[in-house]
């Protein structure tokens, strides 16, 4: 039996891949506190850093791994709030209408299928000054559009980023604040060109390239084909329709139109196979070079610049520091592929953007990686029994299946629903991705510089044919999408924290781990009966009360926030249908339902408050659309000023708060 002096001795040696892990539960704890943090927390959590160091450093044997887990903890906060300090820029704080001028940063498209346009360098007719506002275009052709770095002026609405549709729901609030984007709105009007780009602004230039090559991709390259191609080689993702990223998203292969982990790693394998295979042929003097090594120079020179012009997203970030940190394990003769490179390249992201945890690129990206790592050595096992002409199919479907189940819970919880038929999709459609597009995508870069990218590119354009036809297929299949209830906040932590301790840990840890998945699973089981009765919009533009045939809703308006929580309810109905339900009865403007022996009433447009006074008896629940200057006694009244401390709420039968979106003020909550 192995003693506690044992056990930790064997986890301080395997602390390295533990450091991730600390990392995380210290950031995890920072934006999971109820309210941004006071200077003493912050003190106080130095203070533990000093002294769980010193004892990591000093202390006896047995202190040291916990003290090293307490040190990397306090870290984590610290560097969570940190980051969240140090991006801080101004956010508008009301509805504006007036003049916009700014330079392009960015161009890409909304989910309403209109263009839409990221500005920098923004002034606006307002005593604040947002660092980067997002306006959608309405009625200007992809043509038209001035190039990245242009400056230019419009007249357009803007609004600051809205809070959580729902407790618990995707805090674009939040979101917002790590990118320093102030306002977002639109405009009716034409961008007009104040300035033509600065040529010495070599970031702006790289937006440019970019832009260049979208549009020289989707002119060889017709329809929605050369929009992928465009997106797969210069992460220019404006030029596909809604309705193909509808499909990607329902055949669970939205990722393949994402530069990420996989683009970054099918690119980086092309070409460092290739190189070194090539130097293979010079023959004798071949075996005086280090092949391998200038394979992978070269390699991490061509992610680098692939970095560089597809614009460097957070996911392309992400997907840079893995790759280059495999490849420079290759440089020093070490194992590219291994739970010590992963938690590096972990532990590296996590540091310089805290904020990345959150993100669900990060967390199915790094739960994939690691499932396929692990699962590396049962698998050459098996597949040494298998004939050698089977085994690259049966490790494409083994990888297919290993990644997917990774991901699955992660892409459940995020997003509320799983594509059944994903599996078969990614079948079909990652081997063509790796084999086809990405191979002639390279190629026909290399091609470019002489003029002859023409061929290469149409087979890119025929790949990617493939791929939006398997995709499509597989959408419009029936239940292709199974809705999945929203599981409760500890859930997805929990899972992953027992799936982590069951790969690294121990004896009776390893046993305390598995129990810690088990009861994610029994917690998320429990998830349909802890829905709230009630939901309560952020600014009470809509109520939806939950019913025997699902959540029916108050108006028919406000689709955004409805579809948000018809998704975590794992309920496939639509706003019509789900507004159409019994629940809420009386006119538009004075909807009306029963709550448990109380009457809820949800109250809009104008005389609003003057209805209020006549309903206002027996505490009744009343939500109204509008700020009180005196809220009158004899019920329970949620007003916008109300709503704006709490942000959405939910209410269980008897009216009484079950969850709110906000429990207190932070840095990026208005």
């Amino acid at each position: 039996m192995t003693s506690p002096a044992q056990t930790m001795r064997r986890a301080r040696a395997q602390l390295f891949l533990w450091m991730p892990v600390a990392l995380s539960l210290g950031i995890g704890l920072y934006f999971g506190h109820a309210s941004e943090p006071a200077r003493l927390a912050y003190a106080v959590a130095f203070a533990g850093l000093v002294a769980a160091l010193w004892a990591w450093l000093c202390g006896p044997e047995a202190a040291q791994f916990p003290a090293a887990m307490i040190t990397l903890i306090c870290a984590g906060w610290l560097l969570a709030g940190a980051r969240a300090h140090a991006v801080a820029a101004p956010v508008l704080s009301y509805r504006y209408y007036g003049p916009v001028e700014g330079r392009v940063a960015g161009i890409d498209r909304a989910s309403s299928d209109r263009l839409r346009v990221t500005l920098d360098q923004v002034h606006i007719d307002a005593r604040l000054q947002p660092a980067r506002v997002r306006i959608v275009l309405h009625d200007m052709a992809e043509a038209e559009l001035p190039a990245p770095g242009t400056r230019v002026m419009t007249t357009a609405h803007l609004m600051p980023p809205p809070p959580p549709a729902a407790p618990q729901a995707y805090d674009f609030e939040r979101a917002s604040w790590f990118n320093q984007l102030g306002a977002i709105g639109y405009t009716r009007v034409p961008l007009l060109r104040a300035a033509a780009p600065a040529p010495q602004d070599l970031g702006m230039m790289a937006h440019r390239i970019r832009r260049n090559l979208s549009q020289a991709i989707q002119t060889r390259i017709p329809g929605q084909p050369g929009a992928m191609a465009a997106a797969l080689l210069t992460g220019d993702r404006a030029g596909l329709s809604e309705a193909t990223r509808e499909d990607m998203r329902r055949s669970n292969l939205a990722h393949l139109i994402a530069i990420s982990g996989l683009h970054m790693g099918l690119l980086v394998g092309f070409v460092f196979a290739a190189l070194r295979y090539g130097l293979a042929l010079a023959g004798r003097p071949a075996l005086l070079w280090p092949a391998k090594k200038i394979a992978a120079l070269v390699a991490i020179a061509a992610a680098t610049g692939y970095l560089w012009i597809s614009g460097a997203s957070v996911s392309t970030q992400r997907a840079w520091i893995m790759v280059t940190v495999m490849l420079l394990a290759v440089l020093i003769d070490r194992r590219a592929l291994s739970l010590r490179t992963v938690a590096l390249a972990a532990s590296l992201l996590l540091i310089w953007r805290p904020e990345s945890l959150i993100s669900p690129g990060f967390q199915m990206s790094f739960a994939a990686t690691t499932a396929l790592i692990v699962m590396l050595k049962p698998w050459s096992r098996v597949a040494r029994r298998l004939p050698r002409i089977l085994r690259p199919l049966a490790m494409l479907v083994a990888t297919s299946v290993i990644a997917g189940g990774a991901t699955a819970p992660i892409v459940a919880a995020q997003f509320h629903r799983i594509s059944e038929y994903g599996v078969f999709a990614n079948l079909l459609a990652v081997p063509v991705m790796g084999m086809v597009v990405m191979p002639a995508g390279v190629i026909a870069g290399l091609l470019a510089l002489i003029g002859l990218s023409a061929p290469a590119l149409w087979v890119m354009g025929m790949g990617t044919g493939w791929i939006l036809s398997v995709a499509r297929y597989f959408a419009t299949l029936e239940h292709a999408v199974i809705p999945v209830v929203q599981p409760g906040a500890a859930v997805i932590p929990l899972m992953v924290l027992g799936a982590l301790g069951a790969v690294l840990a121990r004896g009776a840890a390893r046993s305390l781990a598995f129990g810690l998945v088990v009861l994610s699973l029994g917690l998320w089981m429990r998830a349909p009966v802890l829905r709230p009765m009630v939901l309560i919009a952020p600014e009470g533009e809509l109520v939806g009360l939950m019913t025997q045939e699902g959540r029916a809703l108050s108006k028919a308006a406000a689709g955004f926030v409805g579809a948000r929580w018809l998704e975590a309810d794992g309920d496939a109905a639509d706003i019509a249908r789900a507004h159409a339900r019994p629940g809420f009865t009386g006119p538009a403007n004075t909807r009306s339902a029963q709550l448990s022996g109380r009457e809820l009433h949800h109250l809009t447009g104008k005389g609003a408050e003057d209805r209020l006074r006549d309903l206002c008896r027996d505490n009744a629940v009343i939500v109204i659309r509008a700020r009180l200057k005196q809220r009158p006694e004899g019920c329970d009244i949620w007003d916008q000023k109300r709503l704006r401390e709490t942000g959405a709420v939910g209410l269980d039968a008897q009216g009484r708060i079950v969850a709110q979106a906000r429990s207190g003020p932070r840095l990026w909550s208005r």
